[in-house]
Order: C-alpha cells, then sequence, then structure tokens
C-alpha cells in the first residue's frame, strides 16, 4: 500500500474575517508571515528530497487559512505555483482546507481545474449552540451544505471537528461525529480545545467564563470518539493539536489538554479499558497477551502504563502475532 505524505503550506489567518473565540492561527500553526513563491516552491523540494519511501501518495495542502476565501484570481496563482509538481507526477494532488460558508460552485470550479483531490472544511461542532457560543460565524446547516456540493463534485470530503469549545459536551461531540459520518466524509481531524494566548478564550478564561477539559476529560472524550469513525472506516489524520514550538515550550499555551503525545494517550486509554474487561474475570495470575502488529506500543500503553498496571495483579507478557488485525487481542494462560 503506497505510503500517504503531506507537504504543508501554512498560510494564517489569510482571508478570513472571523476571529472564533480559540482561534490565534499564528500562534497555533507557528507560522506568522505568509510564504512568499520562491519559499513554497523551496518547501515543496525540500520535502520531495527526504521522502524515501518508493511507493507513496503525496499531496501538497494549503493549510492554516480560509483558502477559499482569497480572491480568485490569488487562490489560481497559488495553484498555478504547485501545478507543475502534479503534472510531472511528483505529487497526486493538492489538498485545501478551509470554512463551510466559503464553497461555491464558482470555486470548485476552479479548485477541480487546478488538480485538487481533498477539501478539508472546519466544521468544529454540529451543534448550532457551540458554533455561536464559539463565534464560527456558520451553522451546522452550511456544513452540511457544504459538505454536499464538495463530494457532488467530486471532491474528498474532510471534516474536521474540537473537542471542549463553549458549550460543548460529550453528548454533542459524539452528535457531531455521527453527523462527519452520515455526509460522507474520508477523513477527519480531531481537536481538543485549548487556550491560546491573546484569543477571546483567553479574556474567558482569566475571567473564569471559561474552563477547558483537563487532559484526562479530553482522552475520555475522543476515546468514544475514534471507535464511531473506525466503524466507518474513516480516515483519522490527525488527534490533538499540532506541535508547533509555541506550545510545545508552553509560551502561548495558556491552559487546556495539549500533550505532544496525545494521541498515544487516547489509545493506550482504549486499550486499557478493553484489557480491564477482560481480565477482570480471570482465574489465572499468569497470561500472555496476544496483540495484533502495530498496536502493541498502545496496548503496553503510554510509558508502559497499561503492563504496570497489569504486572501489579498478575504476572504478564506482551505478544506481537502477526495472526491478529486491528485492535483484535487474545489471552492465553500460562501454566
Amino acid at each position: 500500500m503506497p505510503k500517504h505524505y503531506n507537504i504543508p503550506i501554512f498560510i494564517p489567518e489569510l482571508a478570513c474575517p472571523f476571529r472564533c473565540v480559540f482561534c490565534n492561527q499564528r500562534k497555533i500553526s507557528g507560522h506568522i508571515s505568509i510564504p512568499s513563491p520562491d519559499n513554497i516552491l523551496k518547501i515543496v523540494n525540500n520535502h520531495l528530497a527526504t521522502f524515501t519511501h518508493e511507493s507513496r501518495n503525496v499531496d501538497i495542502a494549503f493549510f492554516g487559512g480560509n483558502f477559499t476565501g482569497i480572491p480568485l484570481q490569488e487562490q489560481e496563482q497559488y495553484l498555478r505555483l504547485v501545478e507543475p509538481f502534479v503534472l510531472s507526477h511528483q505529487v497526486q494532488g493538492i489538498r485545501i482546507s478551509t470554512r463551510p460558508d466559503y464553497i461555491n460552485e464558482q470555486v470548485l470550479d476552479l479548485l477541480r481545474r487546478y488538480h485538487v483531490t481533498t477539501i478539508e472544511l472546519g466544521a468544529q461542532s454540529f451543534d448550532d449552540e457551540v458554533l455561536r457560543k464559539s463565534y464560527r460565524g456558520h451553522n451546522a446547516l452550511q456544513t452540511e451544505k457544504a459538505s454536499r456540493l464538495i463530494l457532488e463534485s467530486g471532491f474528498h470530503l474532510g471534516l474536521q471537528m474540537m473537542i471542549g469549545l463553549p458549550g460543548d459536551s460529550l453528548q454533542a461531540a459524539l452528535h457531531t461525529a455521527s453527523r462527519i459520518v452520515a455526509l460522507g466524509a474520508t477523513s477527519t481531524r480531531i481537536y481538543p480545545t485549548v487556550v491560546i494566548n491573546q484569543t477571546a478564550l483567553h479574556q474567558w478564561y482569566e475571567e473564569g467564563k471559561y474552563q477547558p477539559l483537563s487532559l484526562d476529560e479530553a482522552i475520555r472524550w475522543t476515546a468514544h470518539l475514534l471507535p464511531v469513525f473506525e466503524a466507518a472506516d474513516i480516515d483519522i489524520l490527525r488527534v490533538g493539536l499540532h506541535q508547533s514550538e509555541g506550545l510545545v515550550l508552553g509560551k502561548e499555551l495558556i491552559a487546556g489538554p495539549f500533550h505532544p503525545q496525545f494521541r498515544e494517550l487516547v489509545l493506550s486509554h482504549i486499550w486499557r479499558n478493553q484489557l480491564e474487561k477482560a481480565t477482570e474475570s480471570l482465574e489465572v495470575s499468569r497470561f500472555e497477551i496476544h496483540i495484533a502488529p502495530g498496536q502493541i506500543n498502545y496496548a503496553v500503553g503510554h510509558k508502559k502504563s497499561n503492563k504496570l498496571w497489569l504486572d501489579s495483579r498478575y504476572n504478564t507478557r506482551f505478544i506481537e502475532d502477526k495472526q491478529l488485525a486491528g485492535q483484535e487481542f487474545r489471552i492465553e494462560a500460562v501454566r
């Protein structure tokens, strides 16, 4: 199976007239200036030089801003700049991220002409009250209409969601996940809401009007969401925020459930729940846990947390088993 690569080109806050309560795009992405044409070509060529996988699928991805809110002429300039990489088959397509309320047939015609294959919408939530409290500037119906138009025009659809926005709940987050599935998205991203410096949430947090999810809460919520997408065979492109320098070092992060290994923590939590259920009625103290390839690190747990928990009660050993797939596992007693 070809290995997929994205070549990210960040265009922070470009053309977006809104300031959502959580948004300071420059601080989240770690990118301050809009890249010049020369810089974009350099970014693409530098990434291509690092890809060693012979069988690969590469997308140039315009992230970080409201791409389809740029005047059509400027959109075309960006797309024409990278078109030669598609025509020469060095990359297989282009993906862009944008807002649901900046999708129309004229825009889609331009994107299709320049080999855009995937459009990701920042849906964030399908709860209108959450959207209103977050100053998103659009409602859930607009996201649904844009999603259908994108699919009808022959693009792949990505729908991004956030958890822990003002007014959010686990029930509302699960509703958002179910709508993403029902609308036919092929991919999603799950971002926990954090409080970034110089945002409305920052002010509300200091005034006691907003409290972000704790890390444990964000992990538990996301552990409920992942199975929804996995059951629908939706590609989960990211779980957790991009690791910009400001977030990793804490210079811009005020509060909230940011962790560099957030996805690993969530998968470890899912495995912990499964292993607890599977071992609670065991009448043996020594056993082997056979795990499918690619899952053993998550089963063992972040910093071996699951194994340490099991070892405090049983004598256990984890074994990778190529006869298993996905999150299948098998427990065998050791006599």
